[in-house]
C-alpha cells in the first residue's frame, strides 16, 4: 500500500530561515491539534466504534489525516 522514496514530492530552495515560521508548521503537523494528533484519535478511537461501517469511516479518515505527513 505504501511506497518508500527518498525524495521530496516538490524540490524546495530555502532562501531566508524564519525559525518563528518553522514553529508554525511544526504544531501544525505535531502539535495537538495538528495533524498526527488527529490521526491518532480517529484511529484509537476506532476501536470503541460499535459498528464495523463506523470502524471503517474512522480508519478512512484516520489514514487520511496521515498522508500529509508522508510527504514531509
Amino acid at each position: 500500500m505504501w511506497t518508500y522514496e527518498k525524495k521530496l514530492q516538490y524540490p524546495i530552495n530555502i532562501k531566508n530561515q524564519s525559525p518563528a515560521l518553522a514553529r508554525v508548521i511544526i504544531s501544525q503537523l505535531g502539535g495537538p491539534n495538528g495533524e498526527m494528533g488527529a490521526a491518532a484519535r480517529y484511529l484509537n478511537q476506532r476501536y470503541a466504534a460499535p459498528y464495523s461501517q463506523v470502524k471503517a469511516i474512522l480508519t478512512d479518515i484516520g489514514t487520511e489525516e496521515l498522508a500529509p505527513l508522508c510527504y514531509m
